[in-house]
């Protein structure tokens, strides 16, 4: 089943923003473009909204919006195929259902700080964490220029070679749909004295120290996706610091980053990391934030 790029929209810059990423994208990819709305009926007492009145009134509005936003997007790619949902229902639940039937969702954000516009509160960090299916957020700024030739897909890659597949197969797809090159980054620190073992000093020692055994670690990461994907340059990015504080140093040559996210629940709840919380509040350009095992 060839699965649609599915994007969010409610009518603010983000998610328009983010509805013209994803039309790009489908495009590229010679894929389907599904739009999703999810809306509640407001109370006439909640003023301040901009969807007021009765409940057929409130729909009829909530259409036309959509319909005005599709329009868009089919006046710029008139041979993209493009289906639109408006859902009456819960945001987390109607976008992660979704995402699921999707190749991927793609929604709005402001970053520098909560992910609010079309994901109010939580409920971002919600739809990343309950989804199975990759999740970009694209800022209200967003430009098609941004995907100029010379910047990159730089993806977060981390701990043995399949704990970041999923993330390296989304990037090197997207690197190839776009003729850009993928700089994949993994970043290092010293471990406690306590963390050493017989088995992992030979390992180093093997290796002729810790930053000759991160580059090889990355390097076989990489290596079935340099074979995957034989026309994708690769820039192989090993620094010592924090993962996040690393990623977020070459994200102004990033015209997307892509991290990963542990797709199993803890005892507090699905959560999306420390990594891809930071990137996703400070990065500027799009952010994908992909699920694994």
């Amino acid at each position: 089943m060839t699965r649609p790029i599915t994007a969010g929209v409610d009518g603010s810059q983000e998610s328009l923003a983010a509805l013209a990423w994803a039309a790009r994208e489908a495009v590229r990819r010679g894929l389907a473009l599904r739009v999703v709305h999810a809306w509640r009926v407001q109370s006439p007492e909640v003023i301040e909204s901009a969807i007021t009145g009765d409940a057929d009134s409130q729909a009829e509005r909530v259409h036309s919006a959509v319909t005005e936003a599709v329009r868009t997007v089919t006046e710029r790619h008139p041979d993209l195929d493009v289906t639109a949902d408006v859902v009456e229902g819960p945001a987390v639940d109607t976008l992660v259902a979704a995402a699921a039937d999707a190749e991927l969702l793609v929604l709005g954000s402001r970053g520098h700080g909560p992910i609010v516009g079309f994901l109010l509160g939580s409920v971002g960090q919600q739809v990343i964490a309950g989804a199975a299916r990759p999740v970009v957020l694209v800022r209200a700024g967003d430009e098609p220029s941004a995907e100029a030739a010379g910047r990159e897909i730089v993806v977060g890659q981390q701990g043995d070679p399949e704990d970041s597949a999923d993330a390296l197969r989304f990037a090197f797809e997207t690197a190839a749909a776009r003729g850009a090159t993928v700089r994949v980054v993994r970043a290092w620190t010293l471990p406690p004295v306590f963390a050493y073992s017989p088995g992992s000093l030979k390992l180093l020692d093997e290796a002729g120290g810790l930053e000759p055994y991160e580059k090889k670690a990355v390097a076989a990461a990489v290596r079935p996706w340099r074979e995957r994907f034989p026309d994708v340059p690769v820039t192989e990015h090993v620094e010592m610091g924090s993962a996040g504080q690393v990623l977020l140093s070459v994200a102004g040559t990033a015209q997307l980053m892509v991290v990963g996210r542990r797709a199993h629940r803890t005892a507090v709840g699905a959560r999306i990391g420390s990594v891809a919380h930071g990137v996703l509040h400070h990065a500027d350009c799009p952010v994908a934030v992909v699920p694994h095992a």
